[in-house]
Formats: structure tokens, sequence, C-alpha cells
């Protein structure tokens, strides 16, 4: 089955879709996928690499194993939907476009869709398209009784008079009824003269959406002016969903929380979760309207500036030794977050992706460069933990722009290496080379000795990435020189680590264990502490014994490395760590405890989506595992 319900906005398609769905989940074993494309919600219609993105993980694969192309994103969302029985609900589309690649490559699927448009070029791929009216004069009355009891009974003419009035939209009934239960003393009466009056200053009666003007137009007139004020700000926020905190940058010294609500006891927002509210579509344009331009302007500057107030508070626990710049905020943000842990700031960096990434936009769109450099910049934590390689392309791409709008050489050069690295990491080794030498040379340039090392670093990661392991030991070498006389301690620890593995692969062990050993020293006596990277070091040095011919060192090695790596949750180098245990057991004649620390590996590893898991899986001689979900270790 392939259906798309059309009509106009606040008609009831999403309400009927999803009562068909919960209705007919018992057709669908293999479950159910949704996503709101929000095409016509005021924001920019969700693309359709950024559903299937969503469906693709959904469906179990890994945010770094997503492609980033989407001829690739497809074709892995057919192959994962090819005889499963699926039901999938795309809400709100925007267009036939928006749809076709998201239609699952199965027989006993089915594709649900609501849209305002009717996407008749969805007709030759088999679509039935039905349009969706407004309610019944029965259904609407039976929706104002509930909310509004036996007052629709004593009045019933009126009652009619009313749901009349909201032209049978679902939404429009709902706010009416709302204004009337909260308003217990009121008569029904009441409600339908004040709807008649503002009907009398209208042109045009016929099109549904006037009524929900009007509806909507009476209830602002009723709100407090704080809590209209609010109406109006966070309707232009920049993202489709928020919590409650960033309220507080569009507000003077209000309560957000007790003002959400009572929008929310309007039915001017949507609670959509714990602490998350959204607009509904026709609800966010008329808000949205009633804002005057400066007002707009300090909302969205305000709102956009305290996502990066948040976001750098994370950024602050998730990778503290980062080096980052300040910002000038205009209004300091207040509510920010307050991140107990790394684990909790990553987690609200991983909620917020898509607002973080729409603000960078908007901040762009609107010539804010230096704040779009910097919602660029923050991102990086994110990043590093969870990849979301398309939106670090993106991000990044963004910052480079911005930067040479901005005039900021350094926020270009450190943009080109961000992107140089993002490069590497989906195998576009040419225009990763190409960026990070231009980083290179901006950073020489403008005499950022530091910025020029870090890029050149990447340049050597490059190295390794395409398997020229000589070339990666000797920039590996003229930057372990350089960070010295720097005095950059950090940096030196992890270039060495990243020298000593090299060398390890070229045989030169003893060359290998000096520079880890000089690590050692480094990340011992680091403040704040860095306990990632020293068991790393230790890892690095198990594998440096295994290059040794030395088993038992590298099993002793590898394991003080697994616990103190096991302790952090950084699955990456517990995953290197059964590696070297492993390989050191077999050397020892040990095949049962090798199987063992193999099999975990590759558990791993196939968890995290590594493409290490092809070849640990050949050493056991299995195919690899199916992926699960992976916890990323920064």
């Amino acid at each position: 089955m392939f259906a798309v319900l059309s009509g106009p906005g606040g008609i009831g398609k999403t309400a009927l879709a999803l009562h068909w769905a919960h209705r007919r989940r018992d057709l669908f074993t293999d479950g159910q996928l949704y996503v709101d494309l929000a095409g016509v919600s005021g924001a920019r219609p969700v693309p359709p690499e950024e559903a299937l993105g969503l469906f693709l993980r959904s469906l179990g694969v890994r945010s770094h194993e997503v492609p980033v192309e989407v001829a690739e994103q497809a074709a892995l969302y057919r192959s994962l939907t090819a005889d499963r029985k699926l039901l999938v609900l795309l809400d709100n589309a925007h267009s036939a476009a928006q749809v076709r690649p998201l239609a699952p490559n199965s027989p006993f699927s089915a594709v649900l869709v609501t849209s305002r448009n009717r996407l008749t070029g969805l007709v030759a791929e088999g679509a039935r398209l039905l349009d969706v009216g407004p309610l019944a004069e029965a259904s609407a009355l039976r929706l104002l009784a509930q909310v509004v009891g036996r007052r629709v009974e004593e009045e019933p003419d009126r009652a009619e008079a009313l749901v009349g009035m909201c032209a049978g939209l679902p939404i429009a009934v709902r706010v009416a009824a709302a204004r009337l239960a909260s308003r217990p003393h009121w008569s029904v009466r009441k409600v339908l003269v004040e709807l008649s009056d503002e009907r009398r200053r209208l042109s045009v009666l016929s099109a549904p959406e006037l009524s929900v003007q009007t509806t909507f137009d009476l209830s602002y007139r009723a709100l407090k002016p704080a809590a209209a004020a609010l109406y109006r700000r966070l309707a232009l926020h920049p993202g489709r969903e928020f919590g409650a905190s960033v309220a507080t940058s569009v507000l003077d010294r209000d309560d957000p929380h007790a003002l959400l609500e009572e929008l929310v006891d309007e039915n001017l927002v949507e609670a959509v979760g714990d602490g998350r509210y959204r607009f509904h579509d026709l609800l966010r344009l008329h808000a949205r309207a009633k804002a005057g331009d400066d007002e707009e302007v300090r909302a969205v500057r305000g709102m956009v500036e305290w996502y990066l107030a948040a976001a750098m508070a994370a950024d602050r626990v998730v990778t503290p030794h980062r080096r980052t710049r300040p910002y000038a905020f205009q209004v300091p943000p207040a509510d920010v977050p307050d991140f107990a842990d790394r684990r909790e700031a990553s987690a609200w960096l991983a909620e917020e992706r898509r607002n973080l990434m729409t603000c960078g936009a908007v901040a762009e769109e609107r010539g804010w460069w230096e704040l779009s450099w910097h919602l660029s910049d923050v991102l990086w934590p994110l990043f590093l933990i969870h990849k979301h390689h398309r939106d670090r392309l993106e991000a990044d791409e963004r910052g480079v722009r911005t930067a040479r709008r901005w005039g900021d050489r350094f926020g270009e050069a450190d943009m080109l290496k961000r992107l140089g690295m993002v490069c590497t990491a989906v195998r576009r080794f040419d225009e990763a080379e190409t960026h990070l030498r231009a980083s290179v040379a901006i950073a020489e340039d403008i005499e950022d000795r530091r910025g020029a090392a870090d890029a050149r670093e990447a340049l050597a990661l490059l190295h390794v990435a395409r398997g020229e392991l000589d070339e990666a030991a000797t920039v590996f070498g003229e930057l372990v020189l350089v960070n010295r006389d720097l005095a950059a301690r950090r940096s030196l620890g992890l270039v060495l680590i990243n020298l000593g593995r090299v060398l390890s692969g070229l045989g030169r062990v003893e060359e290998a264990l000096d520079a880890l050993d000089e690590a050692t020293a480094l990340f011992r006596d680091l403040a704040p502490p860095d306990r990632y990277n020293q068991a790393r070091v230790v890892v690095a040095q198990a594998e440096a014994y295994l290059a040794a011919d030395d088993p038992a060192s590298a099993d002793q090695a590898a394991r003080r490395g697994l616990a103190e790596l096991t302790d952090l949750g950084a699955e990456q180098g517990m995953a290197e760590s059964h590696e070297v245990i492993a390989e050191a057991a077999e050397r020892r004649g040990e095949p049962v405890r090798a199987a063992e620390h193999w099999e975990r590996a590759l558990r791993l590893y196939t968890r995290l989506g590594s493409s290490r898991a092809a070849q640990v899986a050949a050493r056991l001689g299995v195919p690899e595992g199916d992926p699960e979900p992976p916890a990323g270790d920064g």
C-alpha cells in the first residue's frame, strides 16, 4: 500500500494517519518508521538524506556506518528493507522528490504520506491520493463535547454554529474548546459572539485557514503580556523542537516554565516530551506574523547565542584540553545547562544536534559570520564521539565560508584543518590533502605555529590512512621537534603516540618504545589528567612489544590498558586491547584464550562500525557480526 493523505493545514491528516497506523500495527511485524519532513513548518524541509540517515539508524545502522552520499544511503536502505513488513509514515511532506527515496523496497510494506500538497508526482510510483476533508458537524461536536462537556448539550444550536465557524478544522475546534474549558463560567454564546465579531473584520470567509486565524487571534489576545511575548518569539526558534531553557533567551525576567505551560494550556504550543515543546505549523506562522522586525532580530539572535553558550559549556566538559576561542555575547545567556559529567554533556549535544546545525545555518544566512563560525567550531566534541560525517562536512564547510566572510584567517585555517580531517575519514583523500595544505599555508602566514603543527599532524594521519607509513613517520618526527619547541606537552604526547604506532608498524621497535616512554611521562604529569590518552599509550606499547616478538610483555601491557579503557567506556581502545591480547595468546600457544579475545574485539568493532571488524572476523574464520549501537569513547 502507498497512500498520500492531502488537505489544508490543521485538517487532521497526521491524527488520521497515526490512528490508522495504531489500529493496523499488527500487520507490520517488523515495526514502523516515522519522520516529520517539515514540509510547511516554517523551518527547512527535511532533505531525503537526513530522513534516510534517521531511518538507517532506526534499522540498526550506527552513525559512523551511515554513508555520506545520498545514493549510497538509499541503496543501503533498500537492502535493509527488502522482504520486511514495515509501515513507513512520512508526515508533512513537501514534495514527491522528498518522499521517493524513503519508500521501502518490500512488497509487504506500506507507505503513508501526509502533505498539504497532493503530490501527484507519486502516482507513477503507485501511490493512491486521498483528500482529507473537514470534520463532519457531528464529529466536530463530539470533539467539542469531549473537552467542554454539558455546555454543548445546553446550547446545541450555538455549539453547532461555533464548530461551523471553525470550518471543520480539528485544531480550530480544539482551541475554541480549550478557551471554554479553561473558563467554566463562560457560555458557548460568549465565544460564538467573539468569533462572529472577528469574522466581520475579515474580507474572505471561504478559506478554512481564516477560521484558524480568527481562533488563534482570540487565544493570543487572551494571553498575559509575558506569555504573548514568549509565543511570538519562540515561534522564531530556528529548529522544529526546543527545550524550556532556551526560552530564557527571549524573556526579560519571567519564568519560562510557567509561561510555556500557559501556552500549552491554551493549545498554542504542544508538549512533545519531558521538557520539550514544538509549534503546530499554522500556529508557528500565526505567531511569527505577530512579531515586529526588531523583535524578530533580537529573539533569533538571543536563541542562537543561547545554543552557542550551552554547547560551549558541553564542550568544556567533553573536551577540556581543546584550544578554543572566546565569544563576546550581546546579552549573557541565562539558564545555560550545568553538566555534571562528560556523559551528560555529550548526551545534550546529541539531542540538540539538529538545532545546533540549524542555528549555524541561520546565523550564516543573517550575516552573523563570527557567530556562525563559533557554532561550527563548538560541534567538535559531538563529531568526535558520534561521528555524523555528513553533518560534520556541512558544518566544517560552513566554518570555512563564514571565517572568510568574517575575515578571520585563524578561523579559516582551523576549519580547513577540520574539513581535511573529515575528508580523510570519508576517504576523500585528494580533497583532504588540498584542505590540509591550505590550512598549513594560512597558519604559517599568520605565524600560528600551533595551528600549523596541528594541520601537519592531520596531514600525517592522512599519510597513515593512505598506507604511507614512511612519510607519516617523517612528519610525526618533525612535529615532535616543533611541539617541544612550543612547550605543548599534551600535543607532544599525542604526536608521540602516533609516532610510536607508526614506528611499530615499520618494525622500528626500539624507537617506538622510546617515543612511547616519553609520552607516558608527559601524560602522567598533565593537569587536568587525561586518563584516556594515558591508556592509549599503554596499548600502543603493547603493540610495540608484539612487534618485538615479546608476547608476554604485550599481554601484560594490553591487560593494563584494557582495564583503564573499560572503566572509561572507550570501546575503540578496548577492542584494540583485545586484539593485542588475542595475538599474544596465539603466539604463546593459547588458542582458546586467543579466540575469546578475538570474539570480544569483533563484537566491539562491529558495534562501532569499524572496518577492523572484517579483519578480525577473518582471523576467527567467521562471518562479521551484525552491527550493534556503538558508544563513542571520544
